[in-house]
């Protein structure tokens, strides 16, 4: 059982002061073997006490318990002061002070919201298919606040030199959108290396949130601090968190 602290990643964007927000790396946790340590997903395997003892510790930092969704790679928008832990969604909005927002990743893109002036946050877990579906717009239109009054921070995903993809993925978004052919690279093996940053930052400028930070992680290369499903397969969750201070 390990004693190391929990170590977070504190978002480095001009969020009012009462817009607090947090994002887990592996350190900090029980977890052993290809979940260490901070492995706060329960259902990738890992065993179910560790999990409970992770989400203990992280809890020591929050306000509340989290709004744990059941995330499938959709663009359900869940409202927290309403929906309850567990529900199908892969996002969640609230205007509520103490409720905890999360979703959790591993390659896949967190993307945090706040309105300018601290009235409501929201956060979205967007891989290629929430974000080629709309995750982000959906959010965003449940927060219920104008796009250009928002910012917007991207949290650590797979990298644009790592994350390899098909036709298929390539084809998801620039059917809909040319300018998106410009955030796809070709490789020797007539594959496509997709930048989950540059898909988010068009989807936030098509509907006018232009105040955006972050982006300058890649979970695939940084096996110390970060579990990556694309480099590993077997691996834990990291959590990306919001809420507002009263």
């Amino acid at each position: 059982m390990t004693t190391e602290p929990i170590a977070f990643i504190a978002p480095d964007w001009p969020a009012p002061t009462r817009v607090r927000a947090l994002i887990t790396t592996r350190a900090g946790g029980v977890s052993g073997g290809p979940y260490a340590a901070l492995n706060l997903g329960d259902h990738v395997g890992d065993e179910p006490a560790a999990v409970a003892r992770n989400r203990a510790c992280l809890a020591a930092y929050l306000p509340a318990a989290p709004l744990w969704l059941r995330q499938v790679h959709g663009t359900a928008v869940a409202d927290a002061l309403r929906d309850r832990p567990g529900c199908e969604a892969d996002a969640s909005f609230t205007h509520t002070p103490g409720r905890v927002l999360a979703v959790l990743t591993a390659d896949c893109l967190p993307v945090l919201l706040a309105e300018e002036t601290g009235a409501a946050v929201a956060i979205a877990h967007a891989g290629w298919r929430g974000l080629a579906t709309g995750v982000i717009e959906r959010t965003v239109a449940a927060l219920g606040t104008e796009p250009a009054n928002l910012l917007a921070y991207l949290g650590p995903a797979i990298g644009p030199h790592a994350f390899e993809v098909g036709n298929d993925v390539r084809d998801a978004f620039v059917r809909t959108d040319a300018q998106a052919a410009a955030a796809f690279q070709p490789t020797p093996s007539g594959k496509w290396l997709a930048d989950l940053y540059a898909l988010a930052r068009l989807r936030l400028a098509k509907i006018g949130t232009s105040h955006v930070y972050g982006g300058d992680f890649c979970t695939f290369g940084d096996a110390s601090r970060f579990y990556s499903y694309r480099r590993d397969g077997v691996t834990g969750r990291m959590a990306s968190l919001i809420w507002l201070e009263p």
